[in-house]
């Protein structure tokens, strides 16, 4: 028999390692993080609930007429009377937070995979690794970084959700017809307005549905955060749990299906609208 491979103790070492010498870093990226979510979430708590919700109808209304607005002012109207609204806005929060930065670094790094065969093989089996490593392993380094809250809790969702905007952004601008790229330079358009006008637009389709997954991943994260100190409708669901109680466990999760299943349709009419 072979001995054991040490991956384990190389592993800590090189967290260790990164924890005592980028700490400034990371105080820096924590505070940047924080920074945005608690932005987003005092927006969400600002506006008084019933503004908020009629807010967000009238944005199903322009997205997807009446079902979808009907939908929309239930769930939202459901929330409230659950008594779940304060949290389910923090999870709005981290959602959205999550969503932002993987969408910030997704279509970049797509754009960059479309343009380059080296990236695209390069970051392909990062993306692979990302998607199959399970979740819970994501938040031992995030905590040892970044502390218990919320912090952890987004890295950990970014690092898990950002994949599909990545592959997606690639496939949208791979699958442009080629003809369209010859034409657009034959009449003397730049590189960058090239991508801009022509490439993006008609991979916009594509690129909406790996966002639209994006996100859908982030709030399936909103539970395992919870553990590591972030607030929100995970931390009930995670309370119910512990505590045994099916019914505040089903009312929780039910907050976090009416959240889910109204970003998906706000993101999946905006997908239809472009094309």
């Amino acid at each position: 028999m072979f001995p054991k491979v040490p991956l384990d103790r190389w592993i800590e070492r090189l967290v260790d390692w990164l924890t005592v010498h980028l700490s400034d870093f990371f105080d820096l990226l924590s505070s940047a993080i924080g920074g945005l979510v608690s932005a987003i979430s005092y927006t969400l708590h600002l506006a008084p609930p019933l503004l908020l919700a009629a807010v967000l109808a009238l944005i199903a209304y322009w997205l997807g007429r009446w079902p979808l607005t009907a939908f929309t002012v239930v769930g939202l109207l459901l929330i409230m009377n659950l008594g779940f609204w304060e949290e389910t806005m923090d999870t709005l929060g981290l959602v959205l937070s999550s969503a932002v930065i993987s969408i910030v670094i997704g279509i970049p790094l797509g754009i960059a995979c479309s343009r380059s065969k080296l990236a695209a093989q390069t970051v392909t089996p990062v993306l692979d690794f990302m998607q199959t490593m399970p979740a819970f392993v994501y938040l031992i380094p995030a905590v040892m970084f970044f502390g218990l809250g919320v912090v952890p809790g987004v890295i950990a969702s970014v690092i898990f959700a950002v994949p599909p905007t990545i592959r997606l952004t690639h496939l949208g601008i791979r699958q442009v017809p080629a003809e369209l790229g010859e034409a657009a330079e034959a009449f003397g358009t730049t590189s960058g307005q090239k991508l801009f006008k022509v490439e993006l637009p008609l991979a916009w389709p594509t690129i909406m549905a790996g966002i639209n997954q994006t996100i859908m991943l982030s709030l399936s994260m909103v539970v395992i955060a919870s553990m590591i100190g972030a607030q929100g409708v995970g931390a009930s669901v995670y309370r119910a749990v512990t505590q045994i109680k099916i019914g505040e466990g089903f009312e929780a999760g039910l907050a976090v299906v009416i959240v889910a299943i109204i970003l998906d349709r706000f993101t999946q009419r905006l997908m239809k609208s472009k094309r």
